[in-house]
């Protein structure tokens, strides 16, 4: 397996950036967080024609027909950008719900909390939920980011997402890394700027370090992420070539299981490593900036928050520690898990 990515691979990451520059720079956000509604339906639709969320959708099916790698580095760009809205859920919704691949649909999903609780994101915002036959009523309650409106459902039970679980929580953890990279670069780009003593705080050890630790755990989240997207990609293209030829026999499908239980922890640990950047990486950047960052003018506590938000999405870290250990579990015994 190749885990540089190729050159288109690499142009769809820099379109997708001038993309988001040109449409949701720092004066979006600071609108945004401002404003009334956290979900630009023009710049919804704008993504859904770029692509966005029909990225994954064959093309059979009026849609891009890449995969999980491209997917990541898309969704990494997006995290950078802090752009608000159930990107995921919408992504996930693509061939699914009406509308939501050509972005002229918003569509939310219970995706928080351990398998999936009553909160809702977007829900005032949402068209559909995904596996949902309708939007459920609910009351708001108060989120720790502005930009991320969170309901608690008061009506019916969560609709069922755990097939779209290890895909969703990847695609959050993309997220992550974007976010994890932008607060690094806001750290450096400070630290370089503002002087103490005649010289800039970046000469100094303790800035140093805390810049390294930033750097070494968003580039170990996002190592991470691609692999778990290049192996889930494979496992993918394996089981339909599978589905294609005959019935597998007993040895086979045990295969076949002992792979999908290697993707799942992978996914896991991926989800666990960009939470942990993300949220950590967002901390250190506050302490570069010292009081500054503490500041509502400051855009790094908007990572932060998102950062704590994200972390409950798909898979919880007490999730991921499970299925790691489940599947450390499964390798130690011989492939019987415990």
């Amino acid at each position: 397996m190749d885990f540089q990515p190729t050159r288109d691979q690499r142009d769809l990451r820099a379109g997708v950036r001038e993309l988001l520059a040109g449409r949701y720079g720092r004066d979006a956000l600071r609108a945004a967080v401002d404003g009334e509604s956290a979900v630009d339906r023009e710049l919804w639709r704008e993504l859904g024609a770029a692509g966005f969320f029909a990225l994954r959708l064959p093309e059979a099916e009026g849609g891009v027909g890449l995969g999980l790698p491209e997917a990541v580095l898309v969704f990494e760009e997006a995290g950078r950008a802090l752009l608000p809205g159930p990107l995921v859920a919408t992504h996930l919704a693509a061939g699914a719900v009406p509308g939501a691949a050509a972005g002229a649909a918003v569509v939310t999903a219970f995706d928080l909390g351990e398998r999936g609780g009553p909160l809702v994101s977007y829900l005032a915002e949402a068209d559909a939920v995904l596996g949902a036959a309708g939007l459920p009523p609910g009351e708001p309650v108060r989120s720790a980011d502005p930009l991320t409106p969170l309901h608690r459902v008061t009506g019916g039970g969560p609709a069922d997402v755990s097939g779209y679980r290890e895909a969703g929580a990847l695609l959050t953890a993309a997220l992550q890394v974007g976010s994890a990279l932008r607060t690094l670069e806001l750290a450096v780009r400070y630290a370089g700027e503002r002087e103490q003593f005649g010289q800039p705080i970046g000469a100094f050890q303790a800035v140093k370090h805390l810049c390294a630790g930033m750097l070494v755990r968003a580039e170990v989240a996002r190592t991470a992420v691609y692999a778990a997207a290049v192996m889930a990609q494979a496992a993918d293209a394996a089981d339909g070539q599978a589905a294609d030829g005959e019935a597998a026999d007993g040895e086979a499908a045990d295969g076949e299981a002992a792979e999908a239980a290697e993707v799942a922890g992978e996914i896991a640990a991926a989800k666990l490593l960009a939470d942990e950047a993300a949220v950590r990486n967002a901390r250190d950047c506050l302490q570069v900036h010292g009081g500054m960052g503490f500041t509502w003018e400051a855009d790094v506590h908007l990572h932060l928050k998102r950062a704590w938000v994200r972390a409950e999405q798909w898979v919880t870290a007490a999730e991921a520690e499970e299925a790691l250990a489940a599947e450390l579990s499964r390798t130690a015994t011989g492939g019987e898990a415990r």
